[in-house]
Formats: C-alpha cells, sequence, structure tokens
C-alpha cells in the first residue's frame, strides 16, 4: 500500500471538512487517538461518534488550510490550522499537527493531535 497517497487523500478529504467520512474510510477498526488535552478514543467507531459530534457544534467554518505532510515509511505529519465558529458562540482557531501511524494495508491504526502554536 502506498502510505504516501494515502496521506494526500485523507487530508484532501480533511481539508475539504469531510472529516467523518475520512475516519470511515481511512481508519482501521480498532485505531486509537489521543490529543494534546488527553482526550484519546479507542476504536473507529468511537472516532466517528466523537467527529460526528464535533461537526454538529459548528456554526461556521472559516478555514481549513492544510500546510505540508511528510511521510516517513508507516509514519505521517500533517500540518492544518482550523478556524471554526461554533454554535455556542465560541470560535475554534487550532494551528495542528496531526501524526499518523499507519498499517500494511493503509489504515491510520494510531493518531495523535499536537499543537503547533
Amino acid at each position: 500500500m502506498n502510505i504516501k497517497e494515502q496521506v494526500q487523500r485523507i487530508d484532501k478529504m480533511v481539508s475539504q471538512g469531510d472529516i467523518v467520512n475520512a475516519v470511515k474510510e481511512y481508519f482501521a477498526e480498532d485505531a486509537t487517538t489521543s490529543d494534546y488535552r488527553r482526550v484519546t478514543t479507542n476504536g473507529k467507531s468511537q472516532m466517528v461518534e466523537k467527529m460526528e459530534g464535533f461537526l454538529g457544534a459548528i456554526d461556521s467554518v472559516n478555514g481549513i488550510t492544510h500546510h505540508n505532510s511528510i511521510v516517513d515509511g508507516g509514519m505521517s505529519a500533517s500540518e492544518f490550522t482550523f478556524d471554526f465558529n461554533m454554535k455556542d458562540g465560541s470560535k475554534i482557531f487550532w494551528h495542528e499537527i496531526i501524526l499518523r501511524k499507519w498499517n500494511e494495508e493503509g489504515k491510520v491504526i494510531q493518531e495523535e493531535y499536537f499543537d503547533a502554536e
């Protein structure tokens, strides 16, 4: 499996705001995630549920910018900026690095988010 092509595909979906479908298509069933706020998920279904809830709380998208990605073997790192107005009146502006570990089938088995500010 060509991981570089998989990274390009998932990053394109994320850039377009199609995050739930990106998880559904590119995550292994037993994938785990963690972020710099110590929020974790265990399994693709938990991540889909988390992303559906998050996207449902967005009032408007000011921008999703994909800056760069690198691939080294079965690991990738993608840099994004996310800018959202939320339904509760708050604003989210995240500049983050998404580190992914991939399996031989081209599925994400681990994803970690790092604050790039």
